[in-house]
């Protein structure tokens, strides 16, 4: 299944975009109920969603520090 993920998974509280893919909360939770017509339809509306948001999230990203404990970073 095609997923926007990259384990950036933090909430804007202005927008309600994931910093990381631009979903919301409830396309991130109802993502594997979607049909593949939808999920397209989704993934094409994140990169504008994506330029709406001022500032990048301020904690470590998951994949950030599963990097650092496998010593990539």
């Amino acid at each position: 299944m095609e997923t926007p993920c990259i384990l950036v998974c933090s909430i804007d509280d202005k927008t309600g975009y994931c910093f990381g893919c631009g979903r919301t909360r409830n396309e991130v939770g109802a993502w594997s109920l979607y049909t593949d017509a939808e999920r397209r339809e989704i993934m094409l509306a994140l990169p504008a969603r994506l330029e709406t948001m001022e500032r990048k999230p301020r904690r470590e990203t998951r994949r950030t520090r599963m990097a650092r404990e496998r010593g990539d970073a």
